[in-house]
């Protein structure tokens, strides 16, 4: 089973003890089905040396069993921390496109349903390895009590797992399918929370989304889940009607066919009746690991898929240099494939160039390529032709991880943490602190040893925290995706007239996403992207008649 080949590539020391110490356990249990066979057929009060027996097994039991569990939770516990790890930093180390292609739902729900399911899974085989060995010692008194009896009823035991494990694989098909539907049922749960003001606004559109989307895929899962289980259940049922069975054969046709002494048949009926409650454990045991195989297997053709498109993010000891020489875009495109019209739109090919202490302003109407030409800027897209250049070097996937550590951004999708990580800084907080008066923020969020007080704000002001982030990093790149775009009059007059000019003094190089053409006359260049093509970029602004050269190219300037 999948299960057990993870557990013995991530540690076969502990697996190994923790078998031989669950068996040790076993051949304790068995031994006492054994001394009390002897003991009731002695027709005599018991030995010294069997009382004794007696007890140093009652005492080896549970100590073996206990150690043998322990080993094995720790090693399950352990392997489904570092499943956990590692999926993390493969996310972490994969390409953004390629994240966005896989889907947040399926992401999510092998870091959380997955990851739980195998965890159940792990809790089981400590027990599966317990019941397998006292199942072991009963077959080998078995043997010893008659050969003949031994085998045949290994022959049943055989036949009869056979059988039950068709049924299990049968229900196992079908809990596949559920957990392939289940990404599904994730993604239209997260449509579902993100968008409820908006169905809550369209009674109709809500109706619609339930009775094509949610529903229909809820029952779908709902189904194969009921199929899958009710051919587990029925299984083990069948397990069961085979252990009695089983007994009747030897109880009922054994003696007809073969002379069994008294004592012999109670040493037979005594061993399979104690063997019926590890067979039992086991066959409960069956379905969590079938359904902790199916978990395994979808985390790790989920790592599969990361693995393959895993990028070399290369060392990153080398500090970032504190202001920009130069960085360059030479021929650089990049292409969206439509989901299922088969339409495509292409960025570039791009030829831009941009140097210590420029601000940019970068415009141009919806979908014409701003927010993909700032990734593939910040590195967090990999052109698909072309060149991107830092002071003359070329980026590749080994250095990429480098060349990143040069941007702070804010995205129109940005994400706010509530501790800011990685800031080394011995005087954090009252920098913090200052930041926060100047984004009036002071009196709603504090800063105590890196962490913030609350993120529970308004979007725009929850903004403004992630701008004050990024001016804490102190990177030689900034890049702002229309962060100005929610905010009122007077955060905008801060930001344009104020912030952005502090940057630009620094020698920092600023790109602003901005369609704010009141405050076009802040930059030192324009440029304006159509259509996946840069259509002009307007160089030197503060020199020129600003407003005569824009109105030209059909933008108006408002008075700032």
């Amino acid at each position: 089973m999948k299960l057990f080949s993870f557990l013995w590539q991530n540690s076969r020391g502990t697996v190994v003890s923790a078998v031989l110490v669950g068996i040790l356990g076993g051949a304790a249990s068995s031994g006492l089905i054994i001394l009390v066979h002897v003991v009731l057929n002695r027709g005599e009060a018991a030995s010294a040396a069997l009382i004794w027996s007696f007890v140093g097994l009652c005492i080896l039991l549970p100590v073996s069993r206990i150690l043998s569990e322990m080993l094995l939770v720790v090693l399950a516990q352990k392997t489904i921390y570092d499943l956990r790890v590692r999926l993390s930093r493969q996310i972490m180390n994969t390409p953004l496109r390629r994240l966005q292609e896989i889907g947040t739902a399926r992401i999510f729900a092998a870091l959380t349903e997955d990851i739980l399911t195998i965890s159940t899974g792990f809790a089981s085989v400590p027990n599966l390895f317990l019941q397998t060995a006292i199942l072991a010692g009963c077959l080998a008194y078995l043997a010893w009590l008659s050969v003949p009896v031994f085998f045949g009823v290994l022959v049943f035991l055989i036949l009869g797992m056979f059988s039950v494990q068709m049924g299990f694989n049968k229900g196992f098909r079908f809990l596949a399918r559920a957990r392939e539907l289940q990404d599904h049922v994730v993604t239209h749960i997260k449509a579902l929370v993100e968008g409820t003001k908006e169905f809550k606004l369209h009674q109709a559109r809500r109706e619609a989304f339930l009775a094509d989307c949610l529903q229909p895929t809820a029952d779908q899962y709902r189904r194969q889940n009921i199929i899958g289980n009710g051919f587990i259940i029925a299984t083990a049922s069948w397990g069961q009607v085979l252990f009695f069975i089983q007994m009747g054969l030897l109880i009922f046709i054994l003696p007809a066919i073969h002379y069994l002494s008294k004592d012999g048949l109670t040493g037979y009926a005594l061993t399979v009746l104690y063997m019926m409650v590890p067979i039992g454990v086991i066959g409960s045991v069956i379905p969590n690991l079938g359904r902790a195989s199916i978990s395994l297997r979808k985390v790790e053709s989920l790592d599969l898929t990361l693995g393959e498109a895993r990028e070399a993010e290369g060392s990153i000891d080398t500090q970032p240099q504190s202001t920009l020489a130069n960085l360059e875009l030479v021929g650089v495109s990049h292409t969206y494939n439509g989901d299922n019209d088969g339409s495509k739109f292409t960025l570039g090919p791009i030829d831009l160039t941009l140097n210590s202490g420029d601000l940019v302003f970068l415009t141009g109407g919806n979908g014409s390529g701003k927010t993909t030409l700032a990734l593939l800027l910040t590195g967090l897209y990999s052109p698909e032709s072309g060149e991107v250049r830092l002071n003359g070097v070329p980026i590749n996937d080994s250095n990429r991880g480098y060349y990143r550590q040069h941007f702070s951004a804010v995205f129109s999708d940005f994400y706010l943490l509530e501790t800011l990580f990685g800031l080394q800084d011995d005087d954090l907080d009252r920098k913090a602190g200052d930041y926060l008066k100047q984004l009036h923020l002071d009196h709603k969020v504090q800063i105590r040893n890196g962490n913030l007080s609350t993120i529970e704000l308004s979007h725009g002001q929850r903004k403004r925290l992630a701008l004050l982030t990024a001016y804490l990093e102190d990177r030689p790149i900034y890049v702002f995706d229309e962060w100005a775009a929610d905010q009122d009059p007077t955060f905008k007059q801060l930001f344009y007239h104020k912030l952005l000019p502090e940057l630009k003094a620094k020698g920092k190089t600023v790109l602003v996403i901005s369609h704010d053409d009141h405050y076009y006359n802040v930059a030192d260049r324009i440029i304006k992207l159509d259509y996946g093509k840069i259509d002009y970029d307007t160089r030197n602004v503060a020199s020129r008649d600003f407003r005569t050269e824009l109105a030209d190219k059909g933008l108006f300037v408002g008075q700032s």
